[in-house]
Formats: C-alpha cells, sequence, structure tokens
C-alpha cells in the first residue's frame, strides 16, 4: 500500500512517532532498537522536519526514558516527549485533585509536587508488577468510597509488545476498575484528543502537516486521525495483520517499518 498510494506523503512539515514497536520492542535490559530506527531519527531531524515523540510510555520519567533511548543511538532530548505523566500532573492541579497513584515505581517521581495527602482520585499507569490484586483492590476501595469517583488512566492500550512477547497493557486494569465501580475513566494520554493536541502544539505544526506513525491500530493511527493528521501503521511492534482489516480504523498507509515510511516521506520533500 505505501508503494501504490504515496498522496499521504505530501506536504509534511513535521513527524509525530510513537515510541515502542516503532523505535524499540521494550524487554529486559531495557529493550532492543528496531532495525533501521535510530538512522531513521536521524534522518528526519537533518532533513529539517520537526520531530516530537508521542508516547504513552509509564514506566519511567521522562529524563531516565530519554537516557534509555539515548543509550540505544536515538538523538532525543527530553523536550522532544509528549508523555501523559506530566500531563495527568497538570489536569491534577488544574482540578485540585490529590492522587493515589497506581503506577511503575519509576514514574513515582514525576509526581513528587503533587499533594497526595487524602486522595479524592485514583491515577493508573502501566504499573506492571505493580498490579497485584492487592493493590488493585485498594484503588477500588478508594474509588467506591467516593461520592463522585475519579479514574484518571494515563493510557488506554490493551497491550504492548516486548522482546519476549506480549504483555498487558494499562487498559485492561483501567477497565477492571470501571467495570467495578460502574464509572468511566479519564483518559490522558493516546488516544485522548487533548493528549495529540498537546503533541502537536510542542511540535509547532498544524494537524494538516502532520503525519503520526505508530503500531497501534487504535491509540496511535485512529487517534491521530481523529484530530485531523494523517497516520501510518508500521508492521513492527504490536502490529498484528488483523489489524489491515479494523472495522473502523484505515490508516493512510501501511509501511514495514519507521526507516521505510521515512525514505518515502524525504523523497516527497
Amino acid at each position: 500500500m505505501a508503494e501504490r498510494s504515496r498522496g499521504w506523503a505530501r506536504a509534511v512539515r513535521g513527524l509525530l512517532l510513537d515510541v515502542s514497536g516503532v523505535l524499540y520492542d521494550s524487554g529486559a535490559g531495557g529493550g532492543v532498537p528496531i532495525a533501521g530506527s535510530a538512522e531513521a531519527v536521524r534522518r528526519i531531524k537533518a532533513s529539517g522536519l520537526k520531530l516530537q515523540l508521542c508516547t504513552n510510555e509509564t514506566q519511567a520519567t521522562r529524563e531516565d526514558f530519554v537516557r534509555k533511548l539515548r543509550a540505544m543511538g536515538f538523538d532525543i532530548s527530553v523536550a522532544q516527549v509528549t508523555a501523559p505523566a506530566p500531563a495527568a500532573c497538570r489536569l491534577l492541579r488544574e482540578r485540585g485533585l490529590r492522587p493515589h497513584l497506581l503506577v511503575h515505581d519509576g514514574l513515582v517521581p514525576e509526581f513528587a509536587e503533587i499533594d497526595k495527602t487524602n486522595p479524592n482520585c485514583v491515577v493508573l499507569g502501566d504499573a506492571a508488577e505493580n498490579f497485584t490484586y492487592a493493590n488493585l483492590n485498594e484503588a477500588f476501595r478508594l474509588l467506591i468510597g467516593m461520592e463522585k469517583p475519579v479514574l484518571i488512566s494515563l493510557g488506554k492500550g490493551r497491550y504492548y509488545k516486548e522482546t519476549d512477547g506480549l504483555k498487558l497493557d494499562v487498559g485492561a486494569y483501567m477497565k477492571a476498575l470501571e467495570y467495578a465501580c460502574d464509572i468511566q475513566a479519564e483518559v490522558v494520554g493516546k488516544p485522548a484528543k487533548r493528549f495529540f493536541e498537546s503533541a502537536l502544539a510542542e511540535l509547532g505544526v498544524p494537524p494538516e502537516q502532520a503525519i503520526m506513525i505508530g503500531d497501534d491500530i487504535v491509540s496511535d493511527v485512529g487517534g491521530a486521525q481523529q484530530c485531523g493528521m494523517r497516520a501510518l501503521q508500521v508492521r513492527t511492534g504490536k502490529y498484528r495483520p488483523s489489524d489491515e482489516n479494523h472495522p473502523e480504523v484505515k490508516p493512510d498507509a501501511y509501511v514495514n517499518n519507521l526507516a521505510e515510511a521515512v525514505d518515502i516521506i524525504l523523497q516527497e520533500l
């Protein structure tokens, strides 16, 4: 499809890139870069195109996340990362919310300046091994005991890929708490429109001149298209052949990997 229809590649000024499944596969030892992805990022930057990473990463602070990416060979700065935790902190401050955190230990420092006494909401992230029965039940009890329960989820992904296979993502646990408490979570992160709008503002490019590249057919592709962007799905990461028959979301193109997408885009510049 990428070869047959390239109209999507024209008049581009900036790229939003998903990270896990596009730049690298997470896993033991921090994960491994996907072949050609570090060079693709270098080519984007050398071309003059604007670049922003738009990630639902919630297992580390942005600083630690960028250190890991740089160690893999990616020339990325903290300012080039749009992530859910800083967006959630802004929301908490705006609304005077005090969170109970059910998140990964590595993400806790992002909330250091937030008042967490006497919680009046629950913030849920990709807590990985912290998703124990006891921890989920504690979050449930807090929510069910609130007159107006507020559950804020740092994404709604169903699963993601690590080097040893697919892993349950935060969305599965979000749905469990929604069901148990008969509430609807507020999602901060992809595919929320407000999150993509923040990423575009940081990119400094209007949606019609930006392309989102991701491996998640719903969160990456569907979310970006709802904001007026073009969106590509890579056949790396969590991509599965069944994605190409999705009943609602149709990418502007499929590409085998980030390197192929960049090849085509740069040919159109």
